[in-house]
């Protein structure tokens, strides 16, 4: 068997870079496009298109092509076997029709919620960047999915429902580039938590979070040389490792990933389409970044603001005292 070095030979639908700057130059629309780009944006591109890098599979509309549950059910439900650690099998898709607000619709790349074969439910997220109170933010939206269950399930039972009727919530986070707070632990990229008293009762609290940080992931891979131990590392490889060498030693150890590959790959065959998913794509980085940039000024602020708070507090005590000697 010939040995394959380079992405173009495991993958000879990919196209040259001349062929597609043949093609935009072709076009209008595409040209104007492609124009609009920084040097560096046309550059990562052509990248992808070619071969010279992966394609981005976290970017939304890869994404939900590679992984949609409707055509390729298995894919899905082979990733949330691996995350959750039980077989896991999805049976449908449901509209995501959360309280979420207007604003945050950039922080996601992809927000889907399935329900699984049991009953329970999973809403899988991808940011693109980490922002803060992920503790709390997720929360809330754990508890939207947790009531619209309640009442769908209190409407169609009646009389006959019963809390027990209530099924698993998972909600299941990937960050490609993480917040502070799991910064603090540089070494773990798997994060469970859920309800767990200071007792020893116990109580079936239904509602569970997973937290994947890929760039931790990503550190810690590179650091063991690309090592790929186990099934779910063989999932997180596919979605945050871009070079050739990673791609390709995750196919030959794992060759079941090709033809998620090669769906990708035929996808950039259609260089209107992929432009598309490239444009909005780099929309969402820049409003992900000035929304980064705001929480960030904003929780600096409430921090200023709370230590003017202590330092008056502390004025008035000590005016107190000298008004008492």
């Amino acid at each position: 068997m010939p040995i394959v070095k380079e992405l173009k030979d495991a993958f000879p639908m990919l196209w040259c870079r001349e062929d597609i700057l043949k093609y935009v130059d072709a076009h209008e629309h595409l040209k104007r496009i492609f124009n609009e780009w920084r040097p560096e944006e046309q550059k990562e591109f052509l990248n992808i298109c070619t071969g010279v890098r992966g394609v981005k599979m976290l970017y939304d509309g890869f994404f939900k092509e590679i992984m949609n549950p409707e055509y390729a059910p298995q894919r899905l439900d082979d990733f949330l076997t691996q995350v959750l650690g039980r077989k896991t099998r999805v049976t449908k898709v449901l509209p995501n029709d959360s309280t979420r607000l207007t604003d945050e619709s950039s922080l996601l790349v992809v927000d889907i919620v399935v329900e699984f074969e049991d009953g329970a439910i999973g809403n899988i997220e991808v940011q693109k960047m980490g922002y803060l109170f992920p503790g709390e933010r997720s929360a809330c939206y754990s508890a939207d999915l947790l009531l619209r269950q309640y009442k769908r399930l209190r409407d169609e039972k009646k009389r006959e429902f019963s809390y027990r009727d209530i099924r698993t919530v998972y909600t299941i986070v990937l960050f490609e580039h993480s917040p502070k707070a799991f910064q603090a632990c540089p070494g773990t990229y798997y994060h469970f938590l859920e309800h767990k008293a200071g007792t020893e009762i116990k109580l079936e609290m239904p509602q569970k979070f997973i937290y994947i940080p890929l760039d931790i992931f990503r550190k810690k891979q590179q650091n063991e040389n690309g090592s790929i131990h186990n099934k779910l590392e063989a999932w997180l490889t596919f979605f945050c490792r871009d070079e050739p060498e990673m791609i390709l030693k995750l196919i030959e150890e794992y060759p079941e990933f090709k033809a998620l590959y090669e769906d990708a790959y035929e996808l950039c065959r259609n260089v209107e389409g992929v432009m598309q998913i490239f444009s909005k794509e780099l929309l969402e980085m820049d409003r992900n970044t000035v929304k980064l940039m705001i929480d960030e000024m904003q929780d600096e602020i409430e921090k200023q603001e709370q230590t003017i708070k202590d330092q008056e507090q502390r004025i008035k005590e000590l005016e107190k005292q000298l008004m008492e000697k």
